[in-house]
């Protein structure tokens, strides 16, 4: 309590006067402060005089002894507990043996000298070839680019990578460091080895975010500085920091106070999601379990609290791509080298992407087609997949990709790339190999052409409306994917799809047939079918199945470097909800080798456009398919309404309920309409009064158990009609017309705001051209809208009989749906 004796949160304001001190003042540093604190506590107190502060010196000390760690660090910590407590029993007790006895042990354990604290840097750099620890970052690049680091490898047989490799900082425990757990140092080594410069920083946990804020710049972040659009913090040290091309933490957690977490709740997403969006660098979470063994992990894959720490916590700050590095064997650490190579490739792929100009970038888009001759090609959940795939190539130019012709065709249609995709997805075209699919495709082109009806009429337009787009894919022999894939998955893929069974995708040769469009740089296919016919969802439950062998060399082939004969993609772009690769057999969390997932997907970087109202599902794209996730907005909501049947059937039902005398002569018609609705069964009834035909004798139920079972079908039929569904599709990246905001306010408000109202607010939208990105960011609007909408009520924070508040939620509302031109 303050002198008023009313309650304050945190400690008192002397504490946090003095917590100010060890730390920059801003809140998410207090924790590395406190710890600070600690650390200098002792000296602080020899200036109190007596045995004030006898004990909290002592504990200071011993805590001191213990943070830095080490064998001899824990021994002297104990010897001054017992010199400090066992020598005050020894000679207020003194039992068990004579007063000279006694005397003896008090001075032998007053004659030991307490060794001098073996200190270890609370955050330093290290490197096997290193003799000590690197002050900061720049101190230590000095040194790793240095003849002297060439000459100490070469001298001890150390594969250093080239001093112009990408470099990648790795946040460490301090813990491991000083504790000499192995896999630190053969971290380091595998980095090394796979062609990056490590910056490996070693902290207690707690300061993660000050390394990056502090210590680690970018060239996002230095070109930024120099035009003015990125202003870094006061607290940035440039004579120690280095430039790094991604961000690998072992450490987990937030990034801001890790195991601690925030000494103010909510704080650590904000801050960390300005930090790492000035850096704009891949951040990626790759961690040996700390609360796993090996074994278990490979019989079970990631569980309770560890998933917690290496994916729910980081995931919220942005962490991509996280691998497992290893586990628990007994009490040591050990890394799997297989999984750092797994990281490394990660790395690699992004890296790679960012260094390469637009214009040479090799995307491809995968696009679905399930279920199965249907006329599902290029569909996905609540999105317009063919307008969508338009506006991409077309944002895609404009940021310098190679796209073709298609940006400057006025008849280029992602409907009609679509239509070409549908037709090369046909069993039959597919029977005749990859060769002859060109041709299929412009043979229909000249029937739509002609008027055939039977043709989607988007291939008449000039070219088809393709830009360009040719056929380009291959007939793949088991040879070839055995190849690619390695003798160990092949034998599984052999095993599960024998000759005679190879599943869908096959020509009348025997091959696997792989094909899509390319225009430009861009490679456009459809996901191969996920199961076998009559049971598509039979991989997701039998785990020791594989796809089937045109699945897996769909993604091998696409990976494959052109100078192989593959397409060699830079990225891979998933359009829509959802594709089937996150749900391929392998670990259930935490990829291991024979996850098929991280097989077909590799190194590849993976961007998923997901839903943004499905994070359940969104999460496994993420985490079981190395998704970054790129969220589309919904389509606006509207009421259900009632149509045709329904409508004349609520007329019907007022009517009876509003009147008396020929109430009786409505009853077949209301029981009819229901019947013809389908809804008999959603409203049940009670009475089963049958003639002599056994069919339902109206005439014979009671009147009052009619009129309570159309007294509930009025309230099915209210439910009904207020229902709230999505309406039409998203394109993405496609701003909302009035006409949908204004259904999707009409629906949010539910006639607290009228429709002129709501009216002038979009007009009013459209005045002001306001913007959220104003002095919050985009994360803090949102968090501050989140509150506001939840409020202390229940009624989507309306209730208020004054609009104007109502209003200026309506016109947040329309300023957030336009910020769908971000996707």
């Amino acid at each position: 309590q303050d002198g008023s004796g009313s309650s304050s949160d945190g400690p008192p304001p002397a504490v946090k006067a003095i917590l100010n001190k060890f730390s920059s003042g801003k809140e998410e540093d207090k924790i590395n402060g406190y710890l600070k604190m600690l650390k200098v506590g002792p000296d602080l107190l020899k200036f109190i005089p007596g045995e004030k502060a006898s004990d909290l010196r002592c504990w200071l000390e011993a805590y001191r002894y213990w943070n830095q760690g080490g064998l001899n660090n824990v021994k002297a910590m104990l010897q001054l507990v017992v010199q400090r407590y066992l020598t005050e029993q020894q000679q207020q007790h003194q039992q068990g043996g004579t007063v000279d006895e006694a005397k003896k042990k008090i001075e032998l354990l007053e004659s030991l000298t307490l060794p001098e604290l073996e200190v270890t840097p609370d955050i330093g750099l290290l490197h096997p070839l290193l003799d000590g620890y690197a002050s900061h970052p720049k101190s230590y690049m000095d040194w790793r680019l240095s003849p002297t680091a060439a000459n100490q490898a070469k001298q001890q047989n150390f594969k250093l990578a080239p001093n112009n490799s990408p470099r990648i900082a790795l946040l460490l425990y301090r813990k491991h460091v000083i504790t000499n757990q192995r896999y630190i140092q053969d971290l380091i080594q595998y980095f090394e080895s796979e062609g990056f410069i490590p910056v490996p920083v070693f902290i207690n946990g707690v300061e993660a975010h000050t390394i990056v804020r502090d210590w680690l710049t970018s060239t996002h972040e230095i070109e930024g500085v120099s035009t003015g659009t990125i202003v870094r913090d006061s607290t940035y040290k440039s004579n120690e920091a280095t430039c790094v091309d991604a961000i690998v933490s072992t450490i987990g957690f937030p990034l801001v106070g890790g195991p601690a977490g925030s000494m103010e709740a909510g704080r650590n997403v904000d801050v960390a999601a300005a930090l790492l969006e000035s850096m704009d660098v891949p951040y990626i979470v790759a961690s040996p379990l700390l609360l796993q063994s090996i074994p278990m992990w490979q019989s079970n894959g990631v569980l309770g609290l560890q998933s917690v720490v290496l994916y729910s916590l980081p995931e919220l700050d942005g962490a991509i791509d996280t691998v497992v590095l290893g586990g628990l064997v007994g009490d040591k650490i050990a890394l799997i080298p297989e999984r750092v190579r797994k990281v490394c490739s990660r790395l690699r792929g992004w890296v790679n992407l960012r260094k390469t100009p637009p214009a040479d970038r090799k995307i491809s888009v995968m696009l679905y087609g399930f279920p199965p001759n249907v006329g599902a090609v290029g569909t996905a959940a609540l999105l317009d997949v063919p307008n969508s795939l338009e506006q991409l190539l077309k944002r895609l130019h404009e940021e310098g990709y190679n796209v073709g012709d298609f940006a400057k065709d006025p008849d280029a249609s992602g409907q009609s790339l679509v239509a070409a995709l549908a037709v090369c997805s046909e069993n039959s075209v597919i029977a005749g190999g990859s060769n002859k699919m060109q041709s299929a495709i412009e043979q229909r082109m000249e029937r739509a052409r002609n008027g055939d009806e039977t043709v989607p009429e988007t291939l008449a337009k000039p070219g088809g409306g393709l830009a360009g787009a040719t056929v380009l894919g291959k007939d793949m022999n088991f040879d070839e994917l055995e190849k690619m894939l390695g003798k160990y998955m092949a034998k599984k893929v052999r095993k599960s799809w024998p000759e005679k069974e190879r599943g869908p995708g096959m020509n009348m040769k025997g091959e696997m047939v792989i094909n899509g469009l390319q225009i430009g740089n861009i490679w456009i296919t459809v996901q191969p079918l996920l199961g076998v016919e009559g049971d598509p969802m039979r991989l997701l439950f039998e785990r020791d199945l594989t796809p089937h062998p045109q699945y897996t060399a769909a993604y091998e082939w696409m990976r494959l470097p052109e100078e192989k004969g593959g397409f060699g993609t830079d990225a891979v772009i998933h359009l829509g909800m959802h594709g089937t690769v996150e749900w391929l057999p392998g670990q259930p969390l935490g990829n291991d080798r024979q996850s098929w997932s991280d097989e077909l997907l590799g190194g590849t970087p993976n961007v998923y456009v997901y839903a943004a109202n499905n994070p359940s599902e969104s999460i496994l794209a993420k985490r079981r398919g190395y998704g970054t996730l790129v969220s589309y907005n919904v389509p606006p909501y509207g009421r259900a309404g009632l149509y045709l049947e329904l409508a004349n059937l609520k007329d019907l039902v007022n009517e009876y309920r509003s009147g008396e005398d020929s109430r009786s002569d409505l009853r077949d018609a209301i029981w009819g309409s229901c019947e013809r609705a389908g809804i008999t069964a959603d409203v049940p009834y009670n009475f089963s009064v049958e003639n002599s035909e056994g069919e339902l004798d109206l005439s014979a139920v009671k009147v009052e158990d009619f009129d309570a079972w159309v007294a509930n079908l009025s309230n099915y039929l209210v439910t009904l009609e207020e229902r709230l569904f999505s309406s039409g599709l998203h394109t993405l990246g496609g701003q909302p017309t009035d006409k949908e905001l204004l259904s999707y306010l009409n629906a949010y408000f539910d006639d607290k705001l009228s429709v002129d109202e709501l009216e002038e607010v979009i007009a009013l939208s459209h005045e002001t051209h306001k913007s959220t990105e104003s002095s919050n960011s985009f994360l803090s609007w949102l968090q501050s809208f989140a509150d506001n909408f939840m409020g202390d009520n229940s009624d989507c924070g309306t209730q208020t009989s004054d609009d104007e508040p109502l209003k200026d939620e309506a016109l947040k509302i329309v300023e957030l749906l336009k910020r769908n031109t971000e996707e």
